[in-house]
């Protein structure tokens, strides 16, 4: 006779999770696996603390983390089917009609915000809707009159510009589809160090994205930059190089050179790393002990 299966573990007793996208390049959420086979890309009906969604298996079923604790995770409820698919279209059906009713609500009241999207859950009994806003909104009035004329619950969700431009796509000054939108999940802090330390001009018009932020491939080449960066002598420091002796004014990171400012006739030259005499002098070994 066959011995029980927990349904939170595979056959050899160990504990496998994965990882589930309730959107399009959305953020990942780990799930205890069922004992149901699970494939990337599957279609599974999952809980989460706003109602059951559909969601998309991103990672297979994995070991997880030992620092994970297994407790505070939801399993997957099953993989979805027919039913589940037509529900989600009169979901979205209903999400269209609530996107256009609140659109008109907020000229009526004449608010200072931004409707972005609005989201039902599969269950039909609550509906969020994303905004932006520039300064804090009273919006008790429009959520009562969302409820009653819906029929459901309503909560409003103030979102940041990344988060709008990611709901809303669009294409970059690169020509291609919006990280954000098209791979990115999660979204990384950028700052204006990232562009200086490439060598990038600090034009804000040329280091924003479409959100009116930095943009986030900022952040993309920075590590390599930086780990080119520490085998150069910094601005201003005065070196020794076969070219002759003086001050670094410029740094070609990518190239690995530096420019001098020779100290005999004032030119400038471009050395290497191997024309720098700190760089190919030997480094003496350590006293015998």
């Amino acid at each position: 006779m066959a011995a029980d299966i927990d349904p939170f573990e595979t056959p050899d007793n160990s504990p496998k999770i994965v990882a589930v996208s309730l959107q399009p390049t959305g953020h990942l959420y780990n799930y205890l696996a069922p004992a149901f086979a699970l494939r990337r890309g599957d279609r599974v009906l999952v809980d989460t603390e706003n109602g059951a969604r559909l969601g998309t298996v991103e990672l297979a079923p994995h070991e997880p983390a030992r620092t994970l604790d297994l407790r505070s995770l939801r399993s997957v409820t099953r993989i979805a089917n027919d039913r589940d698919y037509r529900v989600e279209e009169d979901k979205l059906a209903h999400e269209a009609e609530a996107e256009r009713l609140c659109v008109t609500r907020i000229r009526e009241r004449r608010l200072e915000m931004k409707l972005v999207k609005a989201d039902y859950t599969l269950d039909g009994r609550k509906a969020l809707f994303y905004f932006v806003a520039e300064n804090r909104i009273d919006f008790r009035d429009l959520v009562r009159d969302l409820a009653n004329t819906l029929r459901v619950r309503v909560e409003m969700k103030q979102i940041g510009a990344r988060d709008e431009t990611k709901v809303t796509g669009g294409l970059g000054p690169c020509g291609r589809e919006l990280c954000c939108s098209s791979f990115l999940r999660d979204f990384d802090t950028v700052t204006v160090k990232m562009a200086r330390d490439q060598g990038l001009a600090l034009n804000p018009s040329r280091l924003a994205g479409m959100c009116g932020r930095l943009k986030c491939c900022l952040k993309y080449e920075y590590a390599t930059y930086v780990e080119l960066k520490r085998a150069l002598p910094n601005l201003g420091k005065r070196v020794e190089s076969v070219k002759g002796d003086g001050k670094v004014t410029r740094q070609n990171i990518l190239k690995q050179t530096v420019m001098i400012q020779l100290e005999s006739d004032g030119s400038f030259v471009e050395a290497t790393l191997e024309d720098l005499v700190d760089a190919r002098r030997p480094k003496e070994a350590p006293p015998a002990s």
